[in-house]
Order: C-alpha cells, then structure tokens, then sequence
C-alpha cells in the first residue's frame, strides 16, 4: 500500500504538526513553500496538504479538523516590514511563498487606506524587497528572524483587530476521499504529540531560527493557535467573505471537514 503523501511548508510552526508522525510509514512527508503546496494539491501530486487557507477556495476539498495554523493577536511570522507610514505606502513587495498572507494583506490595507497600493511580487529576501519597496510582506520563518530596523506591522493583531476573531493561516485539506477515519485520528493525534514537545521542537529545530531555542519556544506556545474550533471556523468564513468582496476569490466555499456526512 503506498503511503499518503503530505505536504508541509518547511517553517517552525508547522514542526508540532507533523513532528508526532515520527517514522509512521503510512505517510511520505514532502517539504515546500506553502504557495508550491497548494499548487502541488491542485495538481494532485499530494494527496493532502497543509494548504493556505485562500487555496481551499480554489478546489473541492475537505479538511481535518481540530488541526490549523492560525493566531489570536499577533503572530510575529506574517508581517509587513515598512520604513514609511502606512498613509504613505505607494509599492509594497509581496512574498511569493504565500497567497494567504498576500490576501489577508491586500483586505486589510484597502480597508486602512481606502485604496490599493502597487503590488510587486519578489522572493523572501526582506532587505532586498525593501530596496525595492516602500513596504515587504514577509512570512514564516525570514520575518521570524528578520533583525532589520524596519517597523513591523503584525497582520495577525490587524485582523484580530479589524474583527475580534482568530485569524486561520492554513490547515490540511485534500480530496474527500484520500482520507480514511484512521488517517484523520494519526494526523490529530500527531499534533497532540507535537503540542507535549515543544521544548524538545524549540530547541532542535535548525531553520533560520537555529540558536534561538527560548524564542521559538515562545513562538509555538504564545503566537500560534493550532486548534480548529468554533471561533476559528467563524474567522476562517470572515475572512473568506472579504476575499470574496474584493474579488481575490470566485465564492465564498462551504467549510467541509473529513469525516462529515
């Protein structure tokens, strides 16, 4: 029987998701950047991934529930680094690891300024984009570390903010069929795994982060919220509706998990 094949972004905050997994050999993990993740879903060259949630919009999927990446406040990962204020940006670089990000950013500077800047998309170097830019959307691990002396706005506090709910990054979703009730049972249980070991996950993670044990231990415990609840759905649905408004998405999907009838 071939493995299900996963694919994991390869940032600190997804290592308690799929650290429980271990050597479990009815799952092959494979690595990318979250917007090659989706790509690779869509083409179905996985079978499940830890998509963006934007890309849900984009397929017919189911998720596993009681597992997402998301955050109550600020995130700290997900950030637009900028010299200027924000009245003033004209040309904002957008990192081109992430869609999620991208349009969480695209809805919440309409909202602020009253119009949209110029995007220019460019790869996660966030002293480079900031030659380039008024403004850089960086996320995961390279905002994470970026130590520049640009002032960070934290998208995560705008949209608990903006609309008093969680905010949710992304979470794993795939065909409804590629997943038995076994499957989704390892997977939740994985995280609940992860979730004991985040000292021992701080502290051997070697990503931009190698060094920074205290740090990505406060990271995984304070910045990331990796339940899937009620308030997290409603969140999720917000943010799909607002997509929807501006056009960054063709419908506002139905939230399906694996498992519902």
């Amino acid at each position: 029987m071939k493995p299900l094949r996963l694919g994991a972004v390869s940032y600190l905050n997804v290592e308690p998701i799929i650290h429980g997994l271990g050597a479990d050999r009815r799952f092959e993990v494979l690595r990318d950047v979250p917007s090659r993740i989706a790509t690779r879903l869509h083409a179905g060259e996985i079978d499940l991934g830890m998509i963006p949630s934007i890309e849900y919009a984009a397929g017919d999927y189911a998720i596993v529930p009681g597992v997402a990446i998301g955050s109550r406040g600020p995130v700290r990962s997900v950030v637009l680094l900028h010299e200027r204020p924000l009245a003033e940006l004209r040309r904002v670089a957008l990192d081109t690891s992430s869609r999620t990000s991208v349009a969480l950013l695209k809805i919440l500077l309409r909202e602020r300024l009253g119009r949209d800047p110029e995007y220019v998309s460019m790869g996660p170097d966030p002293a480079a984009m900031l030659a380039a830019a008024d403004a850089a959307l960086v996320i995961g691990d390279p905002a994470l570390y970026f130590d520049g002396a640009a002032r960070r706005w934290d998208l995560g506090q705008a949209w608990f903010e903006a609309t008093g709910l969680p905010f949710v990054f992304a979470f794993w979703a795939g065909r409804k069929d590629a997943l038995g009730p076994g499957d989704v049972a390892r997977l939740q249980d994985a995280l609940r795994t992860g979730l004991q070991r985040i000292a021992e996950i701080a502290s051997s993670y070697n990503g931009h982060g190698a060094g920074h044990a205290p740090d990505n231990e406060a990271y995984l415990r304070h910045s990331i919220v990796y339940r899937f609840g009620d308030e997290e759905q409603a969140g999720l649905r917000e943010f799909f509706r607002r997509a929807h408004e501006i056009g960054l998405i063709p419908r506002q999907p139905e939230i399906r998990f694996h498992g519902d009838r």
